[in-house]
């Protein structure tokens, strides 16, 4: 029984202590990136505008890069449609008043009414302004297949 107690302590610490770990920003940062992905799927093009800097480079996995405008006119137009979208093995990194954030995108669009998975790699750069993380940039790259 004494060692079922010290091993659920030591396992309580080490997960309290991961929490902890995490910085107000990092959570900050990261409700913005679920709100991003919220929006993309619900093509809120007023809540895109708020998430995004009006400086926003947006660029896909094509090579082709949109500013604010662009980005959100094709999304919230319907003509670039997010059915799911999921971000896997994601990662937060605050450097000063600037996060870097990567993960996989894994989604189901319908992009001009034709069904597509899609799985690519994501970098955004989110930068706090007036106390605010805005998306400053975007870059979208295919993924090496193994």
């Amino acid at each position: 029984m004494k060692y079922f107690l010290a091993t659920l302590a030591l396992v309580f610490f080490q997960f309290s202590g991961l929490a902890q770990n995490k910085s107000k920003d990092e959570i900050a940062v990261a409700t913005r990136v679920e709100t991003l992905r919220q929006a993309m799927i619900d093509a809120n093009g007023a809540k895109l505008k708020e998430l995004t800097s009006t400086g926003l480079s947006y660029g896909h996995s094509s090579g082709l890069v949109q500013n604010q405008e662009v980005f959100i006119e094709k999304i919230a137009n319907g003509e670039s449609d997010f059915v799911t979208i999921e971000f896997q093995n994601q990662t937060i990194e605050i450097v000063g008043d600037n996060a870097v954030v990567r993960h996989n995108l894994v989604a189901h669009t319908k992009d001009g009414g034709i069904d597509k998975d899609i799985k690519i790699g994501i970098m955004l750069v989110w930068q706090k302004q007036k106390s605010k993380w805005v998306l400053i940039a975007r870059q979208a790259f295919k993924l090496p297949t193994i």
